[in-house]
Formats: structure tokens, sequence, C-alpha cells
């Protein structure tokens, strides 16, 4: 039942975002409508995908958390879609915003496909630990993106919670790797959800860090260059396990 409902109502939000991309060469009122109806459909998605999570039970909370996050990186996609979408409204075909403007399209359109895979793995316990898997490494993939994007990040924080937060990293690693000798659905999908938090607190912590005031621009770079190394590295791993 919660399945059919997902699938019909993520179909309407593919459909939202097409009115979205092509509201920003018509008329305001004609994006303003599409943005509403988006709006609606991902509230409507997000408490059909939370009523399915707790069908699952309270004895199974890592496929919880899952769904869970599957359904919030939708949500996070249309807002930045909504935002690519106002900011070439009225520009031309060529405009660099057009371009952004499909880049987030099709990161939208990625996640809800996301979901639904996750959806349609709940049912059969033998996938659960390969799709959440394969659903964070596409994750962290859209983070690295973010964090090697020219966008300043808001505020900056100190080297030293950077530092702290690389010790999720080396948490997540020691888990990814028991999940590989152990092959428990259970483990993997536990290392799945650890893994995503570790890796895009790492990152948001190491971009804050590296725009600090009392941090040079070539130690700026060598920060960010690490940071993306160090996630590739972590990708890798996560590949491997996936492989096991």
């Amino acid at each position: 039942c919660y399945r059919e409902n997902i699938l019909k109502t993520a179909k309407a939000l593919v459909e939202d975002t097409k009115l979205l991309v092509s509201g920003a060469a018509s008329s305001q009122d004609k994006l303003a409508q599409a943005a509403q109806s988006s709006a609606n459909t991902i509230t409507q998605l997000a408490e059909v995908v939370k009523l399915g999570a707790a069908s699952l039970g309270s004895d199974d909370p890592e496929t919880q958390v899952v769904l869970i996050n599957a359904i919030k990186d939708v949500a996070k996609a249309l807002s930045d879609l909504i935002g690519a979408t106002k900011g070439a409204a009225s520009k031309p075909a060529d405009d660099p915003s057009m371009y952004q403007l499909k880049g987030a399209a099709k990161v939208m359109v990625t996640n809800v496909t996301s979901l639904l895979k996750t959806v349609k793995a709940v049912e059969d316990e033998a996938t659960r630990g390969t799709r959440a898997l394969e659903a964070t490494i596409e994750y962290i993939k859209q983070e690295l993106t973010v964090f090697q994007s020219s966008e300043v990040p808001e505020k900056t924080s100190s080297p030293e919670e950077s530092i702290r937060m690389t010790k999720g990293i080396t948490m997540a690693t020691a888990k990814a790797v028991a999940a590989g000798n152990s092959c428990r659905q259970e483990d993997v999908i536990a290392t799945a959800n650890l893994s995503r938090k570790a890796v895009a607190d790492m990152l948001t912590a190491c971009k804050q860090a590296s725009y600090h005031p009392d941090v040079s621009e070539e130690v700026r770079e060598r920060a960010l260059r690490f940071g993306t190394e160090c996630t590739l590295g972590y990708l890798e791993l996560l590949e491997h396990v996936l492989m096991v």
C-alpha cells in the first residue's frame, strides 16, 4: 500500500520538476504555481515515506533511517532546484544559470529514482544493505560536488573543529571494514548510514575551516585538496564493500 502511494506521489513530483524547469522560461505566475505544486507534493511524499518507515517496526531502525535519508535527499534537491529556477528565470538559453538549472533538475530526478529503488529494496531483505550502500555512495558523490564548487560557506569554523570531524571518518572506516568481513545486511546498512553522516560532516567542517580568516590561500587549497582525496578514498572503500 505504502509503496504504491510513494510511487504515485514520486511520479507527480517528477512532473512538478518538469514544470519548474519549463517555468523558468515562462511567466512569474506559472513559475510560482509550479513551485507551490512541488512544495505540496514533497510534503505528501514525505508523509507517505514516513508512514512506510513506521510500518517496518521499531526493531529495524537502521532501515527506517535509510528511507528517511532518501526523502531528505529528494527534499534538499527540490530546494536546490527551486533556487536554481529562481536564478534562471527570464534568462537567455545560453546563460550559465540555465546550465545550473539543468544540473539541479538532473540531481532531482536522480534522487527521486534513488528513493524509488530504496523503497523497492526495503521489501527484499536480501538487497537492503546493497541498496543502502549504493544510495550512500550517490549521496557522498553529490556532497563532494558541492564541496568542490566555488561557493563560499555561509560560516567558518576553526581548524580544531575540522580535526574533530575526521574522527567520525576513522570510526566509519572501521565499521565499513567489519561490514565487509561479516557481509551481514544489518552491518552493511548501519555502515551506509554512519558513512553518510561522517563524510558529510567532514566535508562541511573542512570547507568551513579552510575559509577561516586566519587561513592563507595556499593552506586553503591544500585543505580542500585533502578533503577531496579523503572522500575519494572513502568512496573507494565503500565500492569494495559493495563488491564483497
